[in-house]
């Protein structure tokens, strides 16, 4: 049997000067409100660990959706963690919008 000794735990940004101590590692992402992506919720990493954090902007036909916006009203559809051993995205899907007229022709049309 092993026992695991654990310790304080630090998370940083690597865009900006935000720093959280833990007791754990969470079984989910540390998000914060990250100045250094223009206020968008942004995940933080251990200290230590070698990456880049980056918004990825929406490059298609935005319509009438209600898409996250950075706050400079850059349209953004990811937030990308680029590691030496892989990449993760947090994907910020928009909320689509329709009329009662719309979603009445969509339901009779089916």
């Amino acid at each position: 049997m092993a026992v695991l000794l654990g310790g304080p735990v630090v998370f940083v940004c690597p865009n900006c000067t935000s720093e959280l101590v833990l007791d754990e590692v969470p079984g989910k992402p540390v998000l914060h409100p990250c100045r250094g992506l223009v206020g968008l919720m942004a995940p933080m990493v251990r200290q230590g660990v070698n990456c880049k954090v980056e918004a990825v902007e929406r490059d298609d036909y935005e319509g009438r959706d209600l898409a996250h916006r950075d706050g400079e009203g850059r349209v953004v559809m990811a937030i990308e963690t680029t590691r030496d051993d892989g990449t993760d995205r947090i994907v910020l899907v928009p909320t689509a919008v329709v009329s009662r007229d719309e979603y009445l022709a969509f339901k009779e049309s089916r």
